[in-house]
């Protein structure tokens, strides 16, 4: 083998390698992500999710919840003593690097239309889950197209 195959081989086992270490990481990322929304989201332990899948700060950008680990904490009591019944399904998910990108159709109450929201996360190299910002849309009676929110 030459020196130029040989330096070209070599650097694309180590492209490779650097792309399959990245790759890991994302599944971990996605699957902290997804495990700790159905955990806090759905089933409404917000302590607990924080204890398994939130770093040691949470940076939150919502302006309608306070900053922080005790503000997320907070919103989750809410949501449980005020819409026990409150049901987010993730329709997409998205993963690139330490970010993870949910869309997803939160029902507040059965019966009700509900909001499609976009949840950005961003995670340490940890795979702990350190910032939060979301953008909430409510569903709209009627629309002007056939293709719907999700």
């Amino acid at each position: 083998m030459s020196k130029l195959k040989f330096f070209v081989a070599a650097i694309a086992l180590c492209l490779t390698a650097n792309a399959i270490a990245e790759t890991a990481q994302e599944q971990v990322n996605e699957k902290n992500v997804l495990a700790f929304y159905e955990l806090a989201l759905n089933q409404k332990q917000g302590q607990a999710a924080v204890d398994r899948y939130v770093g040691s700060r949470y940076i939150q950008h919502n302006p309608g919840v306070d900053d922080g680990i005790q503000g997320f904490v907070k919103l989750i009591d809410f949501l449980r003593e005020k819409y026990p019944q409150s049901h987010n399904e993730i329709k997409q998910a998205f993963v690139d690097g330490n970010y993870v990108i949910l869309h997803v159709h939160a029902v507040s109450e059965p019966g009700t239309r509900g909001n499609a929201i976009v949840d950005i996360f961003r995670l340490d190299d940890q795979g702990k889950i350190v910032e939060h910002w979301d953008v909430v849309q409510p569903i709209p009676d009627q629309s002007a197209n056939n293709n719907g929110m999700f």
